[in-house]
């Protein structure tokens, strides 16, 4: 991953390192040069705030991080390698750190496993992906910078003793880059190689992002050994108008159940999966893949742009997927980076960046879309449960969720209401706008028909502050439309032009036929992430309260729309630290 383009989402930080023109397109859509802070880069941190830092979300123990670059399960271990700056809270100096854990959840941090330090990556080691080959032998794959004009390559590492059950060493060899760009790609923008897969004509295949023009591109090599490397004739997909595509991830869904797969045949659905450079989103289709071609085609219906799908509709970014097959399982990782505050905020609370809770996921039923769910070990740190059950809310009505640790907790819960019938006609004119847009127009203090309702998170005891994610219904020409919000809008009091307070939002594809929407929400002290509909529809707020904080935070169930609705069931649970050895 490159830094200028995606180390601050479209809405932070406006100053730039030169001056450059922003440019603002229709939709909300920014194109954005983004700030380097060179000076510093270095500036190590002097106290490390515990205000706002997660309790179960992993980041390292100070500095700046950034995209999960390649977790692998190897040997019975899980391994997590990231990018990472030892030596300050902003972006630079970027190493590839690396810890380890049994349970994705709980870790070991480890001496980082890439430098800088060849002339093939003397400029940066940026992000990449982790193959198992046969015999059982882990190789990274990465991008390295070998010029200050920012030129991209393609090397690979390998462990120095496989023995080693942490593989602590890596070794980069001296036939190092595998991958040079020819004169048709922009050297510029080539990187982020995906994990590798086998073709059934015994080739490896790896896909990386790329531009040309305007159009995004999952440019395709081939080879027979792992060092000899052959670009194909055609990407494996593009598409106009997108803009460049970081971190691509490209691998195989079961059309029936939840087990994830590493076989890559026709017989199976295929996940396209990029990280749009303009967008600061990301966006998948489902689709199929010609392993003949070596083309990949989106389903009718999967739309293959910008207003696509979306693994998260908040601070999700730079996700790298890997197969499981202890639990034959295919699990994603995200990043969030901060969205609150200046550099020099960063640097004086000693830290940047988090990662997300890893995530299973897994084809819909209806083929047309994943589901994600928060991987099962995570609810080994569940503590202090408290339910409520058959609780009825009125319009206006709010019931506070007590006996947890509302800062720091993971809620469940399934809401019900008995008629449609006051569903709010959906204006045609908002087909034309994102989900973020509606949700911006119809916020939680908007009364409406059915919903808003949902959970009032890290609040204060007045909502002064609060996060709400909520569900709103809507009646649409044929059918009904069930918007999903995670609203920063009121998240703090702190007063801060740069300070991103985005109504995130997407929409959830569900049938309303039980008239039941359910929800579950992961609070850690200055993230929310939440699941709609069983995993449908995932989105991940960053959020900096200033009087709902550790013990002064509250959580409730509210409903605002005219018609009642039922809390059928509720499960909380405080959340227990998770164990990270520095």
């Amino acid at each position: 991953m490159k830094y200028s383009s995606k180390s601050t989402f479209r809405w932070a930080l406006p100053i730039m390192l030169a001056c450059f023109l922003v440019v603002l397109l229709s939709n909300n859509v920014v194109f954005a040069s983004h700030k380097i802070f060179i000076h510093l880069q270095s500036e190590s941190a002097v106290n490390v705030q515990t205000v706002h830092r997660t309790g179960y979300h992993f980041q390292p123990e100070k500095h700046w991080i950034n995209d999960p670059n390649a977790p692998m399960y190897f040997n019975g271990v899980y391994h997590l390698f990231y990018q990472y700056n030892p030596n300050g809270s902003v972006w630079g100096n970027i190493v590839w750190a690396h810890s380890v854990s049994k349970d994705l959840i709980n870790w070991i941090n480890l001496e980082p496993a890439i430098y800088p330090s060849k002339p093939f990556d003397q400029f940066g080691a940026w992000s990449g992906s982790a193959t198992i080959l046969p015999g059982n032998k882990p190789i990274i794959l990465y991008t390295g910078i070998i010029d200050a004009n920012k030129t991209q390559v393609q090397n690979y590492a390998v462990p120095a003793n496989l023995s080693d059950p942490y593989l602590r060493e890596w070794i980069k060899p001296d036939n190092n880059p595998l991958i040079v760009p020819d004169i048709s790609i922009n050297k510029t923008q080539f990187r982020d190689p995906t994990t590798a897969w086998m073709g059934r004509d015994g080739h490896w295949r790896i896909v990386m992002g790329s531009l040309r023009k305007r159009r995004g591109l999952a440019i395709m090599y081939r080879s027979k050994d792992f060092m000899k490397w052959v670009k194909a004739k055609h990407p494996l997909h593009s598409t106009s108008g997108t803009g460049n595509w970081e971190c691509p991830d490209f691998f195989p869904v079961s059309v029936q159940g939840t087990n994830g797969l590493d076989q890559y045949g026709e017989e199976h659905k295929y996940v396209l999966k990029n990280s749009m450079d303009l967008t600061r989103f990301e966006y998948y289709t489902i689709g199929k893949y010609d392993t003949k071609k070596d083309r990949y085609i989106p389903d009718t219906g999967s739309v293959d742009s910008w207003k696509g799908l979306r693994l998260d509709y908040g601070n999700f970014y730079a996700s790298k997927s890997f197969y499981d097959p202890s639990k034959k399982r295919r699990v994603i990782w995200g990043w969030a980076n901060e969205s609150d505050i200046q550099p020099d905020d960063d640097i004086a609370k000693g830290w940047a960046g988090i990662q997300l809770i890893p995530r299973k996921v897994w084809l819909d039923p209806s083929g047309k879309q994943l589901v994600q769910w928060p991987v099962e070990e995570l609810d080994a740190l569940r503590t202090q449960k408290v339910q409520l059950s058959n609780k009825k809310l009125n319009s206006g009505e709010k019931v506070e969720v007590k006996g947890i640790t509302p800062a720091q907790a993971d809620v469940e819960v399934t809401f019900s209401f008995s008629s449609l019938d006051k569903a709010e006609t959906f204006d045609p004119s908002w087909a034309d706008l994102y989900a973020q847009d509606v949700c911006a127009l119809k916020g939680s203090n908007v009364q409406g028909g059915l919903g808003p309702f949902g959970l009032a998170t890290l609040a204060t005891e007045n909502l002064e502050e609060n996060t709400p994610v909520f569900f709103r219904v809507f009646k649409a020409q044929q059918n009904y439309k069930v918007l999903l919000c995670s609203d920063a809008t009121r998240s703090t009091l702190k007063y801060n032009e740069t300070m991103y307070k985005p109504s995130f939002a997407g929409y959830v594809d569900v049938d309303l036929t039980d008239k039941k929407l359910s929800l579950r929400s992961l609070i850690d002290n200055s993230v929310v992430e939440s699941f709609g509909a069983g995993g449908k529809t995932c989105i991940t707020s960053r959020v900096y309260p200033t009087l709902a904080i550790n013990d002064k935070a509250h959580l409730f169930a509210f409903n605002n729309g005219t018609e009642p609705i039922t809390i059928e069931t509720l499960d909380a649970w405080s959340m227990e630290k998770a164990k990270i050895d520095y």
